[in-house]
């Protein structure tokens, strides 16, 4: 496609987003891919001159993060987790299954120019494992027979639904995305439901009472300065603030002391808990009596 005047403009709209011109680089890169396929010679150029930067101190960024390609990238990028558990239960056999039939090898493309596929270390989706994403959209709980489904339905032109998630688009369509820009095809954010996996822990939750602990003012330093001014018994001062169960629930851990407890949810801790004999947090170092 190639860079353009309208690709600088949109740069420009990158940049007036932060208050320091170089924290654009980042989602400009990406709108770079999203017009070249990957991050070219002359798109380092460009954002090198809006950002008042070196193509030097570009080219470190580029060449730091993997998501930044270094050469064309296919309409497709198939990442195949091999990380520990991906690659326990499948992922190093799904790797090999594809890089065969697509005759490629890791962060290599096809040659009609489609299909890129690269191992990914880690795809942040253990619970899901193995995975493969396709332009970072989640296929789940693969195997060698289904991705090789997948990818023939990539390149027979068609785009599977990604298990969850977005609609699955092409590069350079996720590439504007990351640049910041709106996805403003039909269906676009009609994502599907989260996965099971994900919802057990927050049904858990729910089920037990479980919140995390709350600040007593709302501020995140009320609590190390409840803890004495250093933060050490931070730890104490929130477990007493935690909201405690009632005598039907399933049992919750916690630190807090026996006693009087404060009402479940006020968030209140006990005077006796943030301030103890010889205390390290303890202003004084002194007993406070209850």
């Amino acid at each position: 496609m190639g860079l353009t005047e309208a690709t600088r403009v949109r740069a420009r709209e990158i940049v007036a987003r932060y208050p320091k011109p170089r924290s654009a680089l980042l989602p400009m890169l990406h709108l770079v891919q999203a017009e070249e396929g990957y991050v070219s010679p002359a798109g380092i150029a460009l954002c090198a001159e809006e950002l008042g930067l070196t193509k030097a101190e570009v080219g470190a960024v580029t060449t730091f993060y993997t998501m930044y390609k270094r050469r064309p990238a296919g309409d497709w990028l198939v990442s195949v987790c091999t990380n520990t558990v991906c690659g326990f239960l499948g992922g190093d056999a799904i790797f090999r299954t594809l890089s065969e039939q697509l005759g490629v090898g890791h962060d290599e493309t096809t040659a009609d120019g489609t299909i890129t596929l690269e191992h990914a270390e880690c795809l942040a989706a253990c619970d899901y494992a193995p995975v493969v994403t396709v332009n970072y959209e989640f296929y789940d709980r693969q195997t060698p027979d289904s991705a090789h489904g997948l990818v023939r339905d990539l390149q027979d032109g068609r785009r599977p639904a990604p298990t969850r998630g977005a609609p699955l688009c092409t590069f350079a369509e996720i590439s504007r995305q990351l640049a910041g820009f709106a996805d403003d095809r039909d269906g676009a954010v009609a994502a599907g439901p989260a996965g099971e996996p994900t919802l057990v822990g927050a049904r858990l939750a729910v089920q037990r009472r479980e919140t995390a602990p709350p600040y007593p003012d709302g501020s995140p330093g009320a609590t190390a300065a409840a803890a004495g001014g250093d933060g050490r018994n931070a730890a104490s001062a929130a477990a007493a603030a935690r909201p405690q169960p009632s005598s039907h629930d399933a049992p919750l851990s916690t630190s807090a002391s026996d006693g009087d407890e404060p009402a479940a949810g006020s968030g209140v801790a006990k005077e006796s808990d943030t301030a103890t004999a010889d205390q390290p947090g303890s202003p004084t170092g002194e007993r406070k009596e209850d």
